[in-house]
C-alpha cells in the first residue's frame, strides 16, 4: 500500500509517499512561497533533487504540481495515480466535531469549512488541498489527520478558561493544543521504549513552534498550547503566555491597531523580539558563546518556561516515567535540553549531561527514577499510519 501524506502550511506544502509495507519514503518535497511572488517546488525522488520554479497562485496548483511530478516521465516513481491506494490529509482544526482521525466525504469537508474561523491561517489551504486532490484521485480514500485531536482526551478542568460559560458554549473559546500528531507519534515510540503502555509521560515538542503535552496512558490530560498556538512557551516568534492586560498596555504604547496585536505576538516576538537578533536557536547559541547577553536571556527564558511546564505537568500525572524531547530544538539542542534538565533532582531525574553533549537517546543514567529521552518526531509517518488504519 502507496499512501501519499499531504501537509499544507500557510503559504507551503510538504508531501512524502510512503511505502507501507515497510513504512519507507519513496518520494517527498516542499511547495514554498505559495500564492508569493517567485513560488517554488523542490521534489525528491530516485537519489535526486529537482527544482521546479513557476507560480503557484493557491494550494489548489500547489498540488497539482505535486502529483504531476510524481508521475513525471524525467522524476515520478509511479506509473500513475492508481498506484496511490489512500491520501493522508494533515488538517489543523477540529474543533469539538471531531475526537480522531476521519475518513473524508462531503461532509467532513463542510464541518471543516465550519472550523476554518478557528483556523484561518491554515484551513483555508488544508480545505484547498483535500478538494483539488478529491478532483484528480475521485476513487481514492482520503484521511484527515487533525492537529488537535490527539488532545482531546483533555477534561474539562484542563481546557476550560475562566471565562462566562456561556461564551465557551456559543463560540466555543477553549484550549485546543495543536501539534498532536507529534505528541501522539512520539509518545507511542516513547512506550515501546519503556516497554509499556500504561506510563506517564512529558513530551516537549521544541521547534520553532514548541509545545508540551501530559499524557498518561496514551491518553492526553493536558498540553501547554490553547485556542491557538501563540500559548504556552516562549517560541522562535511567538510569546508564548502573557497577561492579556499586558497586551492592551502594550498595544496603546507600541501603537499598533487592534487587529495587528495577534500578528505582532506571533510574528515580532519571542526569541526575535527578546534578542533583537534572530528567532533561530542555533543563531542565538552562536551569538551567546560569544558573549551576546540578550541573546542568552532568550535562551534562558525558553529553557525556564519548559521547566515550568515539565514541574506543573508532573503535578497534574502524579509523577513522571519519562521526559520527552523531540522536534528541531528538543532533538539538536544541548544547551537548551541542558538548561531544562539542571536541578530536576527532585523529580527523580538523574541527568547524564555527558551523554546529552552526545545527542545519545537516553540522557538519564541508568539508576535514574525517571528516564530523559529524545525521541525523533515523524509527524508525516503518523498520518500515514493513521490514514492506513482508518482505510483498512
Amino acid at each position: 500500500m502507496k499512501i501519499l501524506v499531504i501537509n499544507a502550511g500557510s503559504s507551503s506544502l510538504k508531501y512524502q509517499l510512503i511505502d507501507m509495507q515497510n513504512e519507507s519514503v519513496i518520494s517527498k518535497g516542499l511547495c514554498e512561497r505559495i500564492g508569493i511572488e517567485g513560488s517554488v517546488l523542490k521534489h525528491k525522488a530516485n537519489g535526486q533533487e529537482y527544482v521546479f520554479k513557476q507560480d503557484m497562485p493557491d494550494h489548489t496548483a500547489a498540488i497539482k504540481m505535486v502529483l504531476d511530478a510524481l508521475v513525471s516521465k524525467d522524476c515520478g516513481v509511479i506509473k500513475s495515480m492508481d498506484e496511490i491506494s489512500a491520501v493522508g490529509h494533515r488538517v489543523l482544526h477540529s474543533g469539538e466535531d471531531f475526537h480522531s482521525s476521519v475518513v473524508i466525504t462531503d461532509e467532513v469537508i463542510k464541518i471543516c469549512e465550519k472550523n476554518a474561523e478557528l483556523g484561518p491561517l491554515h484551513m483555508p489551504g488544508n480545505i484547498a488541498c483535500i478538494k483539488s486532490c478529491r478532483e484528480v484521485m475521485k476513487d481514492v480514500p482520503m484521511v484527515a489527520v487533525f492537529d488537535t485531536t490527539f488532545h482531546a482526551t483533555m477534561p474539562p478542568k484542563a481546557y476550560m478558561y475562566g471565562i462566562p460559560y456561556d461564551v465557551y458554549e456559543q463560540y466555543k473559546v477553549r484550549k485546543y493544543g495543536f501539534h498532536g500528531t507529534s505528541h501522539k507519534f512520539v509518545s507511542e515510540e516513547t512506550a515501546k521504549i519503556l516497554g509499556k503502555k500504561d506510563c506517564k509521560l512529558i513530551i516537549c515538542h521544541l521547534g520553532n513552534g514548541s509545545s508540551i503535552s501530559a499524557v498518561k496512558n496514551g491518553q492526553c490530560q493536558d498540553t501547554s498550547m490553547g485556542f491557538t498556538p501563540l500559548e504556552g512557551l516562549v517560541m522562535g516568534t511567538r510569546s508564548g503566555d502573557i497577561d492579556p492586560a499586558a497586551v492592551d498596555y502594550m498595544r496603546v504604547k507600541v501603537g499598533l491597531k487592534p487587529e495587528e496585536v495577534v500578528d505582532y505576538l506571533n510574528k515580532k516576538c519571542g526569541m526575535l523580539g527578546i534578542s533583537g537578533l534572530s528567532s533561530d536557536c542555533r543563531d542565538l547559541t552562536e551569538a551567546a558563546e560569544k558573549g551576546n547577553e540578550r541573546a542568552k536571556l532568550a535562551l534562558e527564558m525558553v529553557a525556564y518556561r519548559v521547566k515550568k511546564y515539565v514541574g506543573s505537568y508532573a503535578a497534574v500525572l502524579g509523577g513522571v516515567d519519562a521526559i520527552v524531547f523531540t522536534g528541531g530544538i528538543g532533538e539538536h539542542s544541548e544547551l537548551i535540553r541542558e538548561l531544562v534538565m539542571t536541578d530536576m533532582e527532585y523529580l527523580g531525574v538523574e541527568f547524564d549531561n555527558d551523554a546529552n553533549w552526545k545527542n545519545a537517546e537516553v540522557l538519564s543514567k541508568p539508576s535514574s527514577k525517571v528516564k530523559v529521552l529524545i525521541v525523533p518526531t515523524n509527524e508525516e509517518l503518523s498520518i500515514a499510519r493513521e490514514t492506513k488504519s482508518l482505510v483498512e
